[in-house]
């Protein structure tokens, strides 16, 4: 029942090894088991895994053998002596590997080449209008990876993650977006991309990579339970329950942006409802309500520099916007009871008066005891938990147990195979 448990129960997948070969037998510790023990710290010598297993030694060297075969783990002999020869060290081989990623959003993306720890090694970030569709915007991305790649042999390619600004299928990896990003509407990216890059490709909304790696990379281990809003160009969330991303039955939790707020106005959505939090308290609503006020700006850094020059009016549309988007939270708080909620987003990041606004508003009016101990944070990784985000939801599908079980099983060859 434990036998694909994740990273953060590594504690109790060590202890279940460590039942009675009576309960557990050692057949049952797999080569990908095994890559996971050593992954995880909890195994570094072929006699750690011996002991934690209960495998004997040929089917310790066996599977090891294996994973060294497949460069996904190396050997070190540079650990400390008690007498005699050090042992051998096993670690796991970040650089056997790469994986490529690309957190797209509404006018932004940053593409980038990761190594097996996630880790970016090369990345580019453009500006473009994803509206233009999948067949400008897919092989734009294809080719920068190329680029990108340089001189590293393809092989090394295992996997391929992206986050994408729309409602997803996650299993599927198809795009759900009728009338925003009309022209990706059930598009299935990856057998798009896997006809230039062979390998699994996996695809979800752009706020959930952003979720995974700013949990990953900041709350793991303290809270399991996040919320992570995006408030830039659109406003959407992504929902980390029990230390998972929550993607709901057909991957549409965490739309948010389409709640709708009680005074705004009869403004239509591009979704086709009235007055949702998107239309009215965005980065988009905040430029063109300004606009209409006849203030010059053009984007989200005019708005900045008429914050900082005192005007007034501006400041209150901030706030206001603030405002509304706290009412928002605050029935997700109700409802969710996350331990931290992440804001991120150039609009998040440039007002803090808007962050003051939504506080205030959630406190007030989320129940007392699920604000009772609740942080509303900024996201401290910014635009790079979207890559991070990606690189990890990648990673944990292609270096599952499962997946290099698989892979052995079928013969394949590790670059492509897991």
């Amino acid at each position: 029942m434990l036998r694909y448990i994740s990273h953060d129960f590594s504690l109790l997948r060590c202890l279940w090894f460590t039942k009675p070969m009576s309960r557990r037998t050692a057949a049952l510790a797999t080569t990908g088991e095994v890559l996971h023990l050593i992954r995880s710290g909890e195994a570094v010598t072929r006699a750690d895994i011996g002991r934690v297993t209960g495998l004997s030694r040929p089917a310790v060297s066996l599977r090891v053998g294996e994973l060294l075969e497949r460069g996904l783990v190396v050997e070190r002999t540079d650990a400390p002596s008690t007498g005699g020869r050090p042992p051998v060290r096993l670690e796991f081989n970040a650089a056997g590997g790469v994986v490529l990623v690309a957190s797209l959003g509404a006018s932004r993306t940053r593409v980038a080449v990761c190594d097996l720890a996630g880790r970016e090694l090369a990345g580019r970030g453009f500006a473009i209008d994803v509206e233009q569709g999948p067949d400008v915007v897919l092989p734009l991305l294809m080719d920068t990876w190329e680029e990108l790649l340089g001189d590293r042999p393809r092989s090394m390619v295992r996997g391929v993650g992206m986050g994408v600004p729309a409602t997803v299928e996650f299993a599927k990896g198809r795009t759900e977006s009728v009338r925003v990003m009309a022209s990706w509407t059930g598009v299935v990216i990856p057998p798009i991309v896997q006809e230039r890059f062979p390998v699994p490709v996996l695809v979800d909304n752009d706020v959930n990579v952003l979720a995974i790696g700013e949990h990953r990379g900041v709350y793991a281990g303290m809270a399991d339970d996040l919320l992570f809003v995006k408030i830039s160009t659109r406003i959407g969330s992504g929902i980390v329950a029990g230390g998972r991303i929550l993607r709901g039955a057909l991957g549409a939790a965490g739309e948010i942006g389409h709640i709708p707020v009680k005074d705004g106005g009869g403004v239509l959505c591009r979704c086709g409802n009235v007055d949702c939090v998107d239309s009215v308290a965005s980065g988009t609503a905040l430029l063109r309500d300004l606009r209409k006020a006849g203030k010059d700006v053009k984007d989200i850094d005019d708005v900045t520099a008429l914050v900082r020059a005192g005007d007034a009016e501006t400041m209150a549309m901030v706030r206001e916007a603030g405002r509304r988007i706290g009412e928002v939270l605050a029935g997700a708080v109700n409802i969710l009871n996350p331990a931290v909620v992440v804001l991120g987003g150039d609009v998040a990041e440039a007002f803090a008066s808007l962050v003051s606004s939504i506080r205030e508003v959630v406190y007030r009016r989320g129940t007392a005891l699920a604000t009772r101990s609740l942080r509303i944070e900024p996201s401290r990784l910014g635009a790079a938990a979207g890559i991070s985000g990606c690189a990890v939801m990648v990673l944990d599908r292609v270096l599952s147990p499962e997946a290099v079980d698989e892979s052995l099983a079928r013969g394949t060859a590790a670059p492509s195979g897991i």
